[in-house]
């Protein structure tokens, strides 16, 4: 496959948290959100992070419901970013659990390229050898995984929740959060928050359709704005999911008029939960560093974090939170292990989008992977100039090769231990990212948001 190298299972420690800097478009087809922290408003805390870290154990109703899914954080759906590639290398890192990008009921129910992409054993069976169990044994499988279900009609969600299930998946989660625009008028995704009644509906025709020993969960936002009657429609909503049935709800803590914009409010989730600490509620919102993981459970009161823009680029953050888990310090990857995960998400994108799309795809990708190089602006630029497989192989062997390894040896450079003060040093520092044109990413928003 040109001149990119094979790729062995990875082993990752920690990565530098994202950095401020400007805006970029998820992908062709999504709308543009913040990739980078906005500011962010102190948390009260009841201990240290590392104390919460080390004492932590998941609630056995998550493992029970879902075998595999063995520690209190998983990957986000990400809209144009949390493909079979980016959860692949994440699950390399330690992410117990994924949620697919949400995908279209009309787009699973018309088949096609669509819902080949979504083959959660697509990537074992096209580069793997053998049985799809041997592969998933190698590090080849996704699972378990939860497929992301979104749309506008409940019989038409119901229908795809089914495919999902059929496909394998063994979680359906209905996206009732992305502030999506409306279609025809009709709501979707999170304005379904202004009508709780249909709403509910939506949830009852999908738990209706799954057959009933595959989990549902259920993707919220706090309310659809600040007031007082779309405060009472969440809370109508919420109480729904779980007297039908649903195991859990993953609550993004901003509105959905607030987008992506502004600090979320954790205060939000810890007033949830202390008002209903029986139901297993996943956090999510302002998760930029493995510590944030931490600072969410003790201050919220959560039983788990949703990490989503923070794991861009950035699959170690997962490693991170087991080895804090374990009472260790968390440290940043090598420039050895950087060059072995850009590698393998590459080819694993291969297999989902072709040799054609893929180098274009990866820009997005290797421009978030830069900022845990020793020389981030360069090898950005770089990631940014990429349009085949030779140039992005190219651009690896120069600042990921044995030189430049050697050379960031003689300066001095080494991974760095994620503390606190190098979490704030790092969301002060320069920007990282690229403008939708030098991505070569659309400058339109449109239908579909990026996971919260």
């Amino acid at each position: 496959m040109h001149r990119l190298r094979s790729i062995h299972k990875i082993g990752a420690r920690r990565a530098v948290p994202a950095r401020t800097g400007r805006c970029i478009r998820a992908a062709s087809g999504t709308m543009g959100v913040e990739l980078n922290p906005s500011r962010i408003p102190p948390r009260e805390l009841s201990r240290s992070v590392e104390e919460t870290a080390r004492l932590l154990r998941i609630d056995p109703r998550i493992p029970a419901a879902v075998p595999g899914f063995d520690a209190p954080f998983f990957q986000a759906g990400l809209a144009g970013y949390s493909d079979g590639a980016m959860r692949l290398v994440a699950r390399m890192h330690g992410a117990p659990f994924c949620v697919t990008e949400a995908l279209l009921d009309r787009t699973l129910i018309n088949g096609g390229k669509g819902r080949r992409k979504e083959d959660p054993d697509l990537i074992a069976s096209e580069i793997g050898m053998g049985e799809i169990e041997d592969n998933c044994a190698a590090g080849l499988g996704d699972h378990p995984l939860a497929g992301q279900i979104m749309g506008s009609w409940p019989d038409e969600i119901a229908r795809g929740a089914e495919i999902l299930a059929a496909m394998g998946h063994e979680v359906i989660d209905v996206n009732l959060a992305c502030p999506v625009k409306k279609i025809k008028r009709k709501a979707r995704g999170g304005h379904f928050l202004a009508f709780p009644e249909e709403a509910i509906g939506v949830l009852r025709a999908v738990r209706e359709a799954v057959p009933a020993n595959i989990p549902c969960t259920v993707k919220l936002r706090r309310s659809f704005d600040d007031t007082p009657e779309m405060a009472h429609a969440f809370e109508r909503i919420f109480e729904a999911s779980y007297e039908m049935g649903y195991v859990w709800a993953t609550v993004h803590c901003r509105t959905v008029q607030q987008k992506y914009a502004g600090p979320g409010r954790w205060e939000f989730l810890r007033d949830l939960m202390q008002r209903r600490p029986d139901r297993i509620v996943f956090g999510s919102g302002d998760i930029w560093t493995v510590r944030d993981i931490f600072r969410m459970i003790d201050m919220c009161g959560v039983h788990g974090v949703s990490v989503a823009r923070g794991c861009i680029g950035n699959p170690w953050i997962f490693r991170q939170a087991r080895q804090m888990m374990a009472g260790l310090t968390p440290f940043g990857p090598t420039i050895e292990e950087q060059r072995e995960v850009l590698l393998a998400h590459y080819r694993f994108s291969e297999v989902i989008h072709g040799a054609r799309r893929t180098s274009r795809h990866m820009r997005k990708f290797g421009i978030k992977f830069a900022q845990h190089h020793p020389h981030p602006y360069a090898v950005k630029q770089d990631f940014i100039r990429c349009e085949d497989a030779d140039e992005w192989a190219a651009v690896i062997d120069r600042h990921y090769g044995r030189e430049a390894v050697e050379r960031a040896t003689s300066e001095g450079w080494v991974p760095a231990a994620v503390t606190d003060a190098s979490a704030a040093l790092a969301m002060e520092d320069a920007d990282l990212d690229c403008s939708p044109a030098d991505c070569g990413l659309p400058d339109t928003a449109s239908s579909a948001g990026m996971g919260p």
